[in-house]
C-alpha cells in the first residue's frame, strides 16, 4: 500500500496542492487527471520519491516493490531487449548477474557454492526461471516481435522503445506500479491487451492519461488534481465527469438560492426600515441577511478551447479518387495498392498497425511526398487542411510571437481578430507574445488547430490530433469534428475520439485496405478483425 500525509508542493508562490490525505490499496487503478501544468505527472514523481514534497510524507508499506514506467527512452541502449525488461525487477537482475559471476569464476570455492545456493533459493523465490518467458510475453503483448526480443535497445524505433520500456515496468508483477501516459505510441491491440493486463493485475495501479476510454476500462477511483488539491473519487473517467458536473452544477443551485433569498431580505429592509411598525421584523431580516454566506466556488484549473471548423464553401460530390497507391521507404513497402473514394461528409478514421504508412499517405495527399505507383485526384470544389503528426517545421526556430505567427494564415491580419482569436484558443494576454519557437508540444497543436479553422477548408486531413493535448483540448477537438459539416481524415489511437467521430473505418494492411461504413466499435467487432486480434492475444499469451 502507498499512502501521503498532509502532503504538500509548492514551487516558489505557486501552490500545486496542499495537505493532501490519499490512500491507495492493492487490486485498484487509479487514473489521475487534471490540466495541463496541475502536476499529475509530477504527483507520480513524488510518489516515486523522485522528487521531494515541501510538506508532509508519502508512505510505503515496508518490503514492497514498486515500479515506474521510465521516460528516458536513451538509458538502456546497450543492453538487449530481454534484458532491459527483466532490469524491472532491480533485485532480480541483481541476482542473476551475481549468480553468472560466480560460476564464470575458474576457482569456484565452496564458499563460493554456498552463495550460490543462497542465491538460487532467492531467485527460485522471485520465479526466476519464468523471467525470460514472461518478459518475452509482455513483449509480444506489446506489439514487439520474437525476432526483436535478442536486439539491443539501439537497434530499435523509438515507438519501440517506449514498449518496451512499459514491458519493464510491467515485469515481475511490482507491488505498486506508477504509469505516466503508457498508452502513448500504442496500437490498437496493444492498449486492448494492456487493459486486459492491468483489470486482471491484482495489486496498486496508478496512472496518469489522457486516453478516455482507457481509464474507464481500467479505473476503479479518479484522481482529480484541481483546485490546488487532489479530490478522490470512486468509479471511473465518466462517472467523475458525472459526479463532478453534478457537484458543481448544486454548488451553484445553492448559491442561486441564497442569492434570491439575500435580495428578497434586501428589498423587505430598504422598504420598511423607516417603518416604525415594521421596525422589528426589518430587523430581524438584517439578523438573517447577515448569517447567508455564498458558498466559495474556486476557479478551476481547466480551460476548455473554443475549436469550430467553418467551412467557407460546400464541397460537391467529387471530393476525393485514390488508385493504387503504393510506397516503399527505406526499402520497405509501406503502402501497397491503396485505393479508395471519398464520399461528401465522409469522416474516416484510418487505422492499422503501421503509423508510418498512414503519415506518408496523408503527406501524398498533400502534396508534400510522391507516390511509387498509382494516382489520387481532388475534386476541383475541396480545399484542405493539414494537421501532421510532425509540426516541428511549423516552429522551431520561429522567432515570431504568436499573434505574428498565426497573421501569417489569418484572411483578415487585424491584430484584434488574431488576438481574439488566440484567446478563444486559450492563448490571452501575456501568452499571445510567447514565442513560437517555444511552445510546449500541446500549445503548438492548439496552434495548428487555429491555423486549421482559419483556412475555411472543406476537407480537413488530421494525423494523430490528439497527441499532446489535454483531456480538455481532446474533449474540445472531439466536439468541433463532430459538429463539422465537412469531410474529415484523421489517424488517432485514441478509442473514444474515433468512436464518436467517424462514420468510416479504412484499415491500411500489408495487402491494400479494408474498408467499411461503420462505426470504430463495430468494426473492431466484425469477425475477421476480432480473429486477427485473438490471434494477436494468443501470441502474446503463450
Amino acid at each position: 500500500m502507498i499512502s501521503t500525509n498532509n502532503l504538500s508542493l509548492q514551487f516558489g508562490k505557486r501552490v500545486l496542492y496542499k495537505d493532501v490525505n490519499l490512500k491507495f490499496t492493492p487490486g485498484n487503478c487509479y487514473g489521475i487527471i487534471g490540466a495541463n501544468g496541475a502536476g499529475k505527472s509530477t504527483f507520480l514523481r513524488l510518489l516515486s520519491g523522485e522528487i521531494e514534497p515541501t510538506g508532509g510524507v508519502v508512505e510505503v508499506t515496508p518490503g514492497e516493490r514498486m515500479a515506474v514506467l521510465k521516460q528516458d527512452h536513451y538509458a538502456f541502449d546497450e543492453y538487449e531487449v530481454l534484458r532491459t525488461v527483466i532490469m524491472g525487477h532491480q533485485r532480480l537482475i541483481e541476482i542473476m548477474d551475481e549468480k553468472e559471476a560466480l560460476y564464470a569464476k575458474p576457482d569456484f570455492s565452496d564458499e563460493d557454492g554456498m552463495r550460490a545456493s543462497e542465491l538460487e533459493a532467492e531467485f527460485s523465490e522471485l520465479n526466476g526461471w519464468d523471467a525470460e518467458s514472461e518478459a518475452s510475453r509482455l513483449l509480444n503483448g506489446l506489439g514487439i516481435a520474437e525476432e526483436r526480443h535478442a536486439l539491443r535497445m539501439a537497434d530499435l524505433t523509438a515507438t519501440e522503445k517506449v514498449r518496451v520500456l512499459l514491458a519493464q515496468a510491467l515485469f515481475g508483477s511490482p507491488d505498486i506500479l506508477l504509469l505516466d501516459e503508457p498508452t502513448n505510441h500504442l496500437d490498437v491491440e496493444s492498449i486492448h491487451w494492456l487493459e486486459n493486463f492491468l483489470s486482471d493485475f491484482p495489486n496498486t495501479v496508478i496512472v496518469v492519461s489522457h486516453d478516455r476510454h482507457f481509464l474507464n476500462q481500467v479505473c476503479t477511483y479518479i484522481c482529480d488534481v484541481d483546485f490546488g488539491s487532489i479530490q478522490l473519487y470512486a468509479g471511473n473517467y465518466d462517472f467523475w465527469y458525472q459526479s463532478s458536473q453534478l457537484a458543481l452544477q448544486m454548488a451553484k443551485d445553492a448559491n442561486k438560492k441564497k442569492e434570491e433569498k439575500i435580495k428578497e431580505l434586501q428589498n423587505f429592509i430598504s422598504r420598511f426600515a423607516a417603518n416604525a411598525a415594521k421596525s422589528k421584523q426589518a430587523t430581524s431580516r438584517k439578523k438573517m441577511l447577515e448569517k447567508i454566506t455564498l458558498d466559495d466556488i474556486k476557479p478551476s484549473t481547466r480551460r476548455y478551447p473554443y475549436i469550430a471548423f467553418q467551412p467557407e464553401r460546400e464541397a460537391g460530390d467529387q471530393l476525393l479518387t485514390v488508385e493504387n497507391i503504393s510506397k516503399i521507404v527505406d526499402g520497405e513497402p509501406v503502402l501497397r495498392n491503396v485505393s479508395f473514394t471519398l464520399k461528401k461528409g465522409d469522416k474516416v478514421a484510418f487505422v492499422g498497425p503501421n503509423s508510418i504508412g498512414k503519415t506518408m499517405l496523408f503527406k501524398i495527399l498533400m502534396g508534400e511526398e510522391e507516390a511509387d505507383e498509382g494516382s489520387f485526384k481532388w475534386g476541383v470544389t475541396t480545399s484542405q487542411a493539414y494537421l501532421p503528426s510532425d509540426n516541428s517545421g511549423y516552429f522551431d526556430g520561429v522567432k515570431l510571437n504568436l499573434v505574428d505567427w498565426l497573421r501569417q494564415y489569418s484572411p483578415d491580419p487585424d491584430e484584434t481578430f488574431v488576438r481574439g482569436f488566440l484567446g478563444r484558443m486559450l492563448f490571452s494576454g501575456e501568452e499571445s507574445q510567447k514565442e513560437a519557437g517555444v511552445l510546449s508540444g500541446g500549445e503548438r497543436v492548439r496552434c495548428m488547430l487555429s491555423r486549421m479553422m482559419l483556412s475555411g477548408a472543406n476537407v480537413l486531413l488530421l494525423d494523430e490530433p490528439t497527441n499532446h493535448l489535454d483531456l480538455e483540448s481532446i474533449t474540445a477537438l472531439n466536439n468541433g469534428l463532430i459538429a463539422f459539416a465537412g469531410t474529415a481524415l484523421f489517424v488517432s489511437h485514441d478509442f473514444e475520439f474515433v468512436q464518436t467521430i467517424a462514420n468510416r473505418i479504412i484499415d491500411i494492411t500489408p495487402d491494400g485496405v479494408v474498408d467499411r461504413m461503420s462505426t470504430y466499435e463495430e468494426f473492431l467487432s466484425n469477425e475477421t478483425v476480432k480473429q486477427q486480434l485473438a490471434e494477436k492475444y494468443g501470441k502474446a499469451k503463450q
